[in-house]
């Protein structure tokens, strides 16, 4: 196994990767979000499959978790990688709830969690973010593979409000099951400012300038001598009491302003809400909003977490410098935070559509990072290139589209015949106002200039100035005159011409090649200058 390489995306089945790449006891830190098709219908993964079942409906995700060779090759795993208490559990499962959808779901995450708690440090802990409809059999799982004693807790996260179900009580939560490797875990107790909720039953007074204190005792048990408090001179404790400070301490919150008095002319501390030792998080969080519509830091990823939800978490279970691992990184929420937040930190996920998606977000949001981001597992020659369109067209898609800057048509889905010409679009910069966009087609078989001329007529049909043919193999000298007749784009703005039809290979792509285009528009993580930026406005990739 090669050193430990961090601050990588690496892209591919995260069980091999995590056997080939991640050594034993080598991460501080694991958060995991794995997809469950209850985000698009709760009853998903416990309908009997048909053959009329929507491939749309589970995605990248549609060979993985269903039973099929990959599920059974996992289920039979878990006898030879996991322990004697994991094996009968799973096949208790298994003979209870039968082979479909939901033990497929289990047998794939039981293999991975095994694997995980292999890379775990003995002070490392592993947060397991999932829907209510599949928590209660992965919390057993997670019990007879890490053990009992390992589990902290079930943390509720509201993410969302007002929900209406019909005939049952509104779902508006997920479940965090948070483990740890040992009972020396790292901790850092996290904590929330005071409000006036968290506040309420003690005595508060708000000041004529709108400062809220609270009023507390100045005493403690048993009795103590008197102390002086400024002119009002010496004053006894109640009888089997004494003042909590020396006389120092109450010189110092005389000075201050600290001691006031209450009819009964005895003196009482008096603090600033906003100076009071905060309030300890516990496991129900409604603090942390979701990510909504107008949502700054929205992508349009369908599962994107808030950033916040994921820094409360990194802060609490891990120090600066320690390594962060997301081995179902989808959108790079962990990562992001990870890194914001000075780890380290790894991303795995099984989609170029993913990858691309997160090399973008983190070169916009950290600058550093520009071009610095290695992806394992991408190809990296034409016979790479080529042995991906041949396994898999739509990884080539995304990767081709991800290579040039753009963004997949229709958030990635897998609908044949739903893209009316268009795989990916790149939105750019003309003029103040004006937003318009460059039209990206992908072709990872044959070509033809019926190829161009079909770009050309949905540039048309779209009203768009620019389209770019992405290729596996190099376009024909038919292709070419067709591309060069279509002629320029001229931009007022840019104030110069930019060709109409443009075609790169999957050659150029890994030669760095780029669009030769106007300005790409700023995605939500992008750093702009300040003199560009304005108050209250951000401007987003929804299209």
């Amino acid at each position: 196994m090669s050193p430990l390489q961090t601050n990588t995306l690496y892209y591919g089945d995260n069980l091999q990767i995590l056997r080939d790449y991640i050594p034993d006891e080598s991460i501080d830190l694991i958060y995991l979000d794995p997809p469950f098709n209850s985000n698009r219908s709760y009853n998903v993964l416990f309908k009997e499959r048909t053959k009329d079942a929507s491939a749309a409906q589970t995605g990248a995700f549609e060979d993985t978790w269903h039973w099929g060779p990959a599920a059974q090759e996992a289920f039979d795993q878990i006898a030879h990688h996991g322990s004697d208490n994991t094996a009968k559990l799973l096949k208790a499962m298994v003979d209870a709830l039968d082979r479909g959808d939901v033990t497929a779901y289990l047998s794939m995450m039981a293999i991975r969690l095994v694997e995980l708690r292999r890379v775990l440090k003995p002070t490392g802990s592993i947060y397991l973010h999932c829907d209510p409809a599949a928590s209660h059999y992965l919390k057993v799982l997670m019990d007879s593979i890490f053990g009992p004693k390992s589990y902290r807790n079930e943390i509720i996260w509201e993410r969302t409000t007002g929900r209406k179900s019909g005939n049952q009580y509104g779902r508006v939560h997920d479940t965090l099951l948070f483990y740890t490797r040992s009972d020396g875990s790292t901790w850092n107790a996290p904590s929330l400012p005071q409000s006036l909720d968290t506040v309420k039953g003690h005595d508060l007074v708000t000041d004529s300038d709108g400062v809220v204190w609270r009023y507390s005792d100045l005493t403690g048990a048993g009795g103590g001598p008197p102390r002086r408090f400024g002119d009002r001179g010496e004053i006894p404790p109640p009888t089997g009491r004494h003042w909590q400070f020396a006389q120092d301490g109450i010189d110092n919150l005389w000075a201050a302003g600290r001691i006031a008095f209450s009819r009964g002319a005895q003196p009482r501390l008096r603090t600033k809400l906003e100076d009071l030792a905060g309030v300890d998080v516990r496991d129900v969080w409604t603090d942390i909003r979701p990510i909504n519509a107008a949502a700054a830091e929205r992508l349009g990823y369908p599962t994107q977490k808030p950033i916040a939800l994921l820094e409360r978490i990194i802060a609490a279970s891990s120090n600066e410098g320690d390594i962060v691992l997301d081995p179902f990184c989808g959108c790079g929420t962990a990562v992001h935070a990870a890194h914001k937040l000075g780890r380290k930190w790894i991303g795995i996920d099984i989609t170029h559509l993913a990858i691309g998606l997160i090399r973008r977000r983190m070169e916009d949001a950290f600058t550093e990072l520009n071009g610095k981001i290695p992806v394992v597992g991408e190809p990296v020659d034409l016979t790479g290139a080529a042995e991906l369109a041949a396994r898999d067209p739509y990884q080539f898609q995304w990767w081709a589209l991800d290579r040039v800057g753009a963004l997949p048509a229709g958030g990635g889905e897998r609908k044949k015949g739903m893209d009316r010409g268009i795989d990916g679009i790149i939105p750019f910069v003309e003029g103040a106002t004006d937003r318009r966009r460059v039209i990206v087609s992908v072709k990872a078989g044959n070509v033809s200039p019926l190829f161009v001329r079909d770009l050309k007529a949905v540039l048309e049909r779209e009203g768009e100035p620019i389209g770019v043919l992405l290729t596996l193999k190099k376009p024909t000298r038919e292709m070419i005159t067709e591309a060069v007749a279509a002629g320029s784009y001229h931009s007022e703005f840019w104030g110069r011409d930019y060709p109409k039809i443009q075609m790169l290979t999957a050659e150029d792509l890994l030669n760095k090649r780029g669009v030769d285009m106007p300005q790409q528009q700023a995605s939500p993580f992008a750093k702009a200058p300040k003199e560009k930026r304005r108050e209250g406005k951000q401007t987003g990739l929804d299209l």
